[in-house]
This record gives structure tokens, sequence and C-alpha cells, in this order.
């Protein structure tokens, strides 16, 4: 069809961030929910170009799931939509599959009509069960009732902000055919820092950073990784609903604009051997009232006592968590110490082997660094793992905590052993999403091989065989 025949919106990528800020203020501030939502279906009802709106939610592994609404539909059953909960991986069986989506007005986003298409909205959805309450089994929604919780009782809003890296590789869908190439192929081998302007890596790195900005993002800075084709373009920190949304969307606009120039991102925790993996640091830090309740002028590494006190809970229930935040058979590739790989249970300011950083920080910017989370875990998951365990976990009786010589699993198998014996997860997931969750990750796990797979000499680039079955058995 003739494009002269159509007329659906498209906006400047200025106007784009405008909007886009406008909506995250409004987040930021707490705007009444049902403000935010009388505004939303107004914008809908009288902006006539858009043809669409497009709800996002996640499955218990984190995985991004799509439903493209007709606008007009919307408009007359935003309160009334339902789904098949027993198609979504973790979600109800067969017998009881019916399950509501509800939408979360505040997470609203516009999207450049170049890369997302003309005429549509994106909004973020909460699944709802038969009775009206969240659904268990919906990690967003049982994170903002946490948050939403923290902040009603203690003033608290938990910040994040995260440093996600990726790969770029040569081709489109180079994941799912990698059990024919047996390869992955470099766009750029410059390494850290290093990249010409024009290349397709940079172009790839400006193209994503001008989508993230246009939708609100805040960036700070991007540039190539350690490794060969290797990425990280980082953002603002936010409220931490906010933040976990941003996640799911980043890597969303990074595959898109790939796949747009013919190539493959890929958030894979260990796609090569013998380079750098990815992984996604996690930045956090509580504040009340305006005040970082991190920061102390005259505490260790200028860390208040409710710093310290997050890390010991983080430290003491690291390998209890540490299925949650390595999700996958590809993940536990990436903890080698030959690496930087932070898979040693302590914490340090400086050592990058370490679960958990202390960075330099002022009074605005002080937080604690979660270094042993991969890109492909649920950042909803990560997030409430994080907060949930930083707050209220045990803090163990071991000498020395934040410099034992203990060390987190170098395999799925242990990681799943220590997840399926922990109370602290049956204490935050409970029983029933815990089993869910652990029978996700066996069935995963022994479709991949438990050892390391056979390699050749780095210059051929050859890489583990287990990369296809994870992509086809695990998020990303």
């Amino acid at each position: 069809m003739s494009n002269d025949l159509r007329n659906f919106l498209t906006i400047p990528y200025d106007q784009l961030e405008e909007l886009n800020l406008n909506a995250k203020e409004q987040r930021q501030k707490r705007t009444a929910a049902h403000k935010v939502q009388e505004d939303r279906l107004k914008y809908l009802t009288d902006e006539k170009r858009i043809k669409a709106v497009t709800v996002l939610f996640s499955d218990l592994e984190g995985r991004l799931h799509m439903l493209d609404y007709d606008k007009k539909f919307l408009l007359k059953s935003w309160d009334n939509l339902t789904f098949d909960g027993s198609s979504i991986r973790g979600f109800t069986a067969q017998r009881e599959s019916d399950l509501r989506l509800g939408i979360d007005w505040g997470a609203f986003y516009w999207a450049p009509a170049d890369v997302f298409g003309p005429g549509k909205v994106l909004v973020f959805g909460d699944v709802i069960d038969k009775g009206g309450t969240p659904y268990s089994a919906d990690i967003r929604g049982v994170l903002k009732v946490f948050a939403d919780k923290l902040y009603n009782d203690e003033g608290y809003t938990l910040n994040a902000a995260n440093e996600i890296e990726g790969f770029l590789f040569q081709g489109i869908d180079a994941e799912r055919r990698f059990h024919e190439t047996h390869r992955f192929e470099y766009v750029n081998t410059g390494g850290y820092y290093h990249s010409l302007p024009g290349d397709p890596l940079r172009t790839f790195i400006d193209t994503t950073a001008e989508v993230q900005r246009a939708m609100g993002f805040q960036n700070e800075k991007d540039h190539p990784e350690v490794a060969p084709s290797q990425f990280e373009i980082n953002y603002n920190y936010s409220e931490v609903v906010a933040d976990a949304d941003q996640i799911q969307l980043y890597k969303l606009i990074c595959r898109q604009v790939a796949t747009r120039m013919g190539l493959t991102a890929s958030f894979l925790p260990k796609p090569v051997v013998g380079v750098n993996g990815s992984g996604m640091h996690t930045n956090v830090s509580i504040n009340k009232g305006g005040k970082n309740l991190f920061w102390d002028a005259k505490g260790e590494e200028k860390l208040s006592k409710l710093g310290w006190q997050f890390i010991d809970r983080i430290l003491t229930h690291g390998n209890d968590i540490c299925l949650l935040l390595n999700s996958s058979v590809n993940a536990f590739r990436r903890l080698d110490p030959h690496f930087e790989a932070p898979n040693q249970i302590k914490a340090s300011p400086t050592d990058r082997g370490s679960m958990v950083r202390i960075p330099i920080g002022n009074e605005r910017s002080m937080r604690v660094e979660v270094r042993s989370v991969a890109p492909d875990a649920s950042p909803y998951m990560v997030m409430y793992s994080i907060f949930k365990t930083g707050l209220d976990g045990d803090t163990a009786k071991i000498k020395n905590l934040r410099q034992a010589e203990r060390y987190l699993p170098d395999n799925i198998y242990t990681a799943m052993e220590n997840f399926r014996n922990a109370d602290w997860i049956s204490d935050i997931l409970g029983d029933d999403v815990k089993g869910r969750y652990a029978d996700l990750k066996q069935a995963a796990a022994d479709r991949c091989p438990r050892l390391l797979g056979t390699f050749v000499k780095a210059p051929e680039v050859q890489y583990h065989h287990d990369v296809y079955n994870q992509f086809l058995w695990n998020q990303f």
C-alpha cells in the first residue's frame, strides 16, 4: 500500500525525548495513577494517527512478550484484557490458563517510528490473576508491590542503574544460526574504547544511543568494551521498576537497531571463548526525602551503616540468589576469574573480581555495585532479589564476611542445588514460584552439556557448542 494513503503518527526525535521525559517525571514524582490513566486515555482518544498500542510484559524467566492492540479496541476494553497464561513459560497450567493483563499507564513510551514503525506507542502491563490480585509469577508486579510498600511505609525510593554489555555480530539471527555456522563473526576488533567513526560498531552504538535518548533514557556515556565487537551504552539511574523496564527496552532497542543494520546484538554472557564475557553490573542505592541513605562522609569508603548492612546480607545470601542473577548455562561460562569475572563472594572498593564493589561516590552518587549479574537474567528478578535480600536478608556469622575466601558456583547445577536448598528463596518467592523457576532452569540445563565444550585455537574463533541450545531455551 502506498505511504501516501497512510497518516500514521511519526514524531521527530527531539519531540519524542520531551514527551518521554515528561512521562518519566510523572513516574518519578508518583503522580496519582488515576490522573495518569486519565491523561493517557485522553491522549489516545484525541490522537487520530495512532493505530495500535503495544503492551509489554515478561514471563517468569524475564523473556519479553509484546501484544499489539488496535487502539479503538483498547479504548473500549483496556480494563478487561485477557490472555492465555498457559502459553507463557512459568505461568499457569493449561487447566487454569486465563489471566488478565492490566495497563500500567505510568510506564508509557513514545517510540521512534523509523525503528518501531509509525502509529504505535508502547506501555508495560501488569499480569493479574482471576481473583484480581497481582499474579505471583509476574515478578515485575511483585517488584512493583515491594517498592510501593517500602515507599508508603518507610519513605524509601529504590534506585538502580545498570551497565549492560553485549556483543555485535555479523548477520541477522546469528544466535539462531549458530548450529549451522559454529561461529560468530566480529564486526569490529578494536577493543576497549576503540572504534573508528563510521565503522559498524560505532554506527550501531550511535544509533542505539539516539533511540534511547529519544525514549527518555537520559544517556551518560557509551563505548566499545574490552572484548572485540563488544559494546556498553550507559544511562541515568531510575526508580527500580522503571529501571527494570528500561533494561528490557535497552535490549529490545539494541536488537531492533542491529537487525535493521543486518547484524545481531547478543546478550549471551559468554558467547566467545578466550575473551571477556558480558555482564550487567547493577548499581543500587536508596533515597528518603531526597537524601541518599548510602552516603556517610565519615563512613568506611564513605558508605553508610545501612549500605554496609545491605552488602553483608547480599554476601550472606550470595549463593542462594546466584541462580536469579545468573540464570543460564552460558552465564556460568562467564564466571571465569581469568577474565575479570566477579566470582568471589566478597566486597571491595577496588577488586573487580569481587561480587560486590563500592565505587567512588559523593552525596548524590554513592551506591553499591553488584557485579555478578549476567545480561540475560530477568531484570525484575535481579532487582527484586538484590533489594529484598539487601534490606530483609540475614547476616551470616562468618569471620571476616566481607573478605572471606568463598566463591560463586562455576556451573548451573551447583547453583540450582543452592537455590533449591535455600530457605531464603522460599521466603522471597514462595515455594510455588521457586519450584516453577527451578524446574525451568533444570529443563534448560539438561539440554546443554554440563562441562565446557571443546574449542580450537583462538584465531579460528571457535565457540562453545552450548550456545545454540542456550539461545533456544533461555532468555536473552
